[in-house]
């Protein structure tokens, strides 16, 4: 995709030529070249259920009730999350919002800390089909703010979670990434905010301010994913859904944000990107195309840049009828993003904390070799240790191909099983389940639900795992969208 290479003091917004549609009658009128951030504030905030497509629709909710069967999940599986709980607890204030998995209730703000905290800690989440996240800041966000409001629609809230997600996915796709920030954190607090602004049905006005001040929380290094030890990898939506309430607020009470935080010349693009971005791209049949319809949902729990090796691992050993101790090597052939889940490969083939293991690419070839793919139990304090894992682990090496590099679409990753009567075998991981190619139904998000239910730290009963079922599915249906998170806390 040919991205603008000027420097970064002249954004794209300030190239306009006149096209065939700038003419009308009696002369040239001038195009809308205000700021991004007013083009995203208008769309949000007058965007209705009935605007969206079937498969908008469908999409807003898979990713409601996906999202809110990660956060429970995490709950019972990830023990550094406890910390944030206990915060929030700590913090008092108007108990209006819903903590999921451990019960009890919160302000807004630090409802929404503490369940997107949770909501990314498996890497369970769903994504992009080009990577990266937004629904574990949009859901706790819109979650919260609705519980604090009353009132909300379930056919606002799907219309809040559509434009946040389409919003994230058009800047998504449209910038010229480095690897240099991690873009989950960085964009998903405009996308977040955008859809608490529409569940709060602020003015186009007013949500243009609140998207202005979430500048103010739109951060996240790089070092953060690739590095090891650190626990705020699985937790850093909790920031950006914080601070997506936050903004929202603040706006709401007046206060004002900034009028060209996208496209100023000191502004995001500029700043983040070095004026890098596809401003015609970006708002290319806004409100007519929704690119959150093409969300991704992942079956297994970890992060999504290694399922295709994951997959290509498996079909080898399921297709050549391979035990374990047939495998002589495991070559894993890797890309520049694809490294970074490989080094160093000695720690990456036996990580320290639940964290580091869903990003370390050895370790989750390795457990999908063993357990012929993956789900949350395997991922615990004795998981880390699994004996028949390691062994597996010390067996794969790397291949290192610049074909594979991320440049928007990751390629498909490549393996190499060599068995120690010298067959040889190499594959690339297609049809990975979640993938386009063999997307999750309906009926596949609800058995996930069911699995991510079972581990939660708060048991949830049956019936009412069926009743958020029931009520995700006919969400537009209910005057009162907050009557489904209510159920699980």
């Amino acid at each position: 995709m040919p991205i603008n290479t000027e420097h970064a003091k002249h954004s794209v917004r300030n190239n306009w030529r006149p096209k065939p549609s700038d003419f009308i009658a009696g002369g040239l009128t001038v195009p809308d070249q205000r700021d991004l951030v007013h083009h995203f504030a208008d769309y949000a905030a007058k965007l209705n259920y009935e605007d969206l497509t079937e498969a908008a629709r469908l999409a807003a909710k898979k990713t409601i009730l996906d999202t809110l069967g990660v956060i429970l999940a995490a709950s019972g599986t990830e023990p550094a999350v406890r910390g944030v709980v206990e915060i929030v607890k700590e913090s008092g204030g108007t108990p209006s919002c819903t903590l999921l998995g451990f019960g009890g209730r919160a302000p807004a703000m630090m409802a929404a800390l503490a369940n997107g905290a949770l909501a990314h800690c498996l890497d369970y989440d769903d994504q992009t089909p080009w990577g990266q996240h937004t629904a574990s800041s949009i859901i706790p966000a819109a979650f919260a703010v609705a519980e604090r409001q009353g009132g909300v629609s379930g056919r606002d809230l799907i219309a809040a979670v559509a434009a946040g997600q389409d919003i994230f996915a058009r800047l998504r796709c449209n910038v010229e990434w480095k690897k240099d920030w991690n873009l989950s954190t960085v964009l998903a607090v405009f996308a977040a905010t955008a859809s608490a602004g529409r569940v709060m049905r602020l003015s186009p006005a007013r949500l243009g301010h609140a998207i202005g001040i979430a500048t103010m929380q739109s951060s996240g290094i790089m070092e953060m994913v690739a590095g090891r030890g650190s626990d705020l990898r699985g937790m850093y939506a909790g920031f950006s859904a914080k601070g997506a309430v936050l903004a929202a607020m603040m706006a709401q009470k007046g206060i004002s944000g900034i009028d060209q935080a996208f496209e100023g010349e000191y502004g995001f693009m500029n700043t983040y990107f070095a004026g890098r971005y596809e401003r015609q791209r970006i708002l290319q049949d806004l409100g007519k195309e929704f690119l959150g319809s093409g969300t991704l949902y992942k079956r297994w729990p970890c992060v999504g840049t290694a399922h295709s090796h994951m997959k290509a691992a498996i079909d080898i050993v399921a297709n050549n009828h391979l035990e374990l101790d047939d495998i002589l090597e495991i070559r894993l052939h890797v890309g520049d993003y694809h490294d970074l889940m490989c080094q160093p490969l000695e720690e990456r083939r036996a990580p320290a904390t639940l964290a580091d293991a869903k990003f370390s690419l050895p370790f989750l070839v390795s457990v999908a070799i063993a357990r012929g793919g993956m789900s949350v139990s395997d991922f615990s304090e004795a998981g880390l240790r699994d004996a028949q894992v390691l062994d597996i682990g010390r067996k794969i090496s790397l291949v290192r191909d610049s074909a594979l590099d991320w440049k928007l679409e990751l390629p498909p990753g490549r393996v190499e099983i060599v068995a120690s009567d010298g067959r040889h075998w190499i594959e690339e991981g297609r049809n990975v389940p979640g993938n386009a190619e063999n997307p999750m139904s309906w009926e596949d998000i609800c058995g996930k639900f069911r699995e991510c239910c079972s581990v939660a730290a708060t048991s949830v009963a049956d019936g009412n795992q069926a009743k958020a079922q029931d009520l995700a599915w006919r969400l537009e249906q209910l005057s009162d969208a907050t009557e489904l998170i209510r159920c699980l806390g």
